[in-house]
């Protein structure tokens, strides 16, 4: 099992990313001025020494260093051993709404933001469990399904955001299905669904699903986030609060009834998030109190590190490129 220890390090592939467009929009003006002189061939002509395919590889080379040294600082590993580990716990499935009105700003820096904060703080709290991620919008679709490898979970949650959805809406009774679906079906209990929305524009089908969940055994706590007063919805793409025909900006409000009314009818609690540590601890409480089963997974105990290899490919790159002349021979 391949795995990279510390995810966020990936942040560092954005510089070469950005240097290189910049060296690309610096060619283009070169040429540009260029021919303001006449024809490019003849005008480098008269600049025996020069070699634009030189300075290129030496970018590129420096470029590609760069790049490897974010891919060594993220470690990548691999599994070395794995042991069979008793465990006591439940599964936990994390329905986490993505709909554009979780843009909103109403809690800082928006909802969505916010939401996923909870989440890290909640998988803290649930070490011993099995934990699996549902995205909804207008559909609903299992992003991770039940694991004990939270870090592929929080690599798909650090990416979602309402793209993933193109469906635009908040289809909780389908959110509740496609959890419901991922758990063992033969099982009464050790099951729970941590439901997180603004509950705006909810599906006819929540009660149906509520009560399909209950008879499985399934336990559902919910989450609210945003404000009863609402806010307006922030747009990606225009940078502007989302208006309707109108021309009004489009106010979200947090629906609170109908996430109460979800947790009291499946034995679980509501929370209206605020406090994303506090709210955590309440949920990990709530979650650990209901009855537990033993878990026998193989995980892998012990890993092997390869961040050395791309560290060494690193240097070795950063001392070929001044090897390279940056002129040509002159004949």
């Amino acid at each position: 099992m391949l795995r990279f220890q510390y995810m966020s390090f990936f942040w560092l592939l954005l510089v070469p990313l950005v240097l290189g467009g910049i060296y690309l929009i610096y060619l283009s003006y070169r040429k540009r001025q260029i021919k303001k002189f006449g024809d490019i061939q003849r005008v480098e002509s008269l600049m025996p020494g020069h070699s634009l395919w030189r300075k290129g590889i030496r970018f590129t080379l420096v470029m590609m260093a760069l790049a490897a040294i974010g891919v060594g600082l993220a470690n990548l590993q691999a599994g070395k051993r794995s042991e069979k580990v008793s465990r006591k716990g439940i599964d936990v499935m994390i329905a986490l709404d993505v709909s554009k009105s979780m843009l909103a700003k109403d809690v800082s820096p928006n909802r969505l933001e916010k939401a996923r904060l909870l989440i890290y703080r909640l998988l803290e709290k649930l070490g011993n469990d099995r934990v699996g991620l549902v995205l909804f919008a207008g559909r609903a679709y299992v992003s991770v399904p039940l694991t004990v490898d939270f870090s592929a979970l929080k690599m798909n949650l650090s990416t979602a955001n309402p793209d993933l959805v193109p469906t635009q809406g908040t289809v909780l009774g389908e959110a509740i299905d496609m959890s419901r679906q991922c758990f063992n079906a033969k099982e009464t209990k050790y099951k729970s669904i941590v439901l997180i929305s603004d509950g705006e524009d909810h599906d006819e089908g929540v009660s149906d699903a509520v009560k399909q969940a209950v008879s499985e055994g399934i336990m559902i706590n919910t989450v609210g986030i945003g404000s009863p007063e609402g806010s307006p919805i922030w747009d990606e793409e225009t940078h502007q609060n989302k208006v309707d025909a109108e021309g009004k900006d489009v106010i979200s409000k947090l629906n609170e009834e109908i996430l109460s009314d979800i947790a009291s009818k499946a034995q679980g609690i509501y929370q209206r998030l605020q406090n994303a540590e506090q709210v955590a601890n309440t949920l990990g409480t709530q979650i650990s109190s209901t009855e537990q089963k033993n878990f026998g997974d193989s995980i892998f105990t012990d890993y092997d590190s390869y961040f050395q290899y791309f560290l060494g490919f690193s240097l070795l790159l950063l001392l070929i490129e001044p090897m390279i002349p940056e002129k040509k021979p002159l004949r």
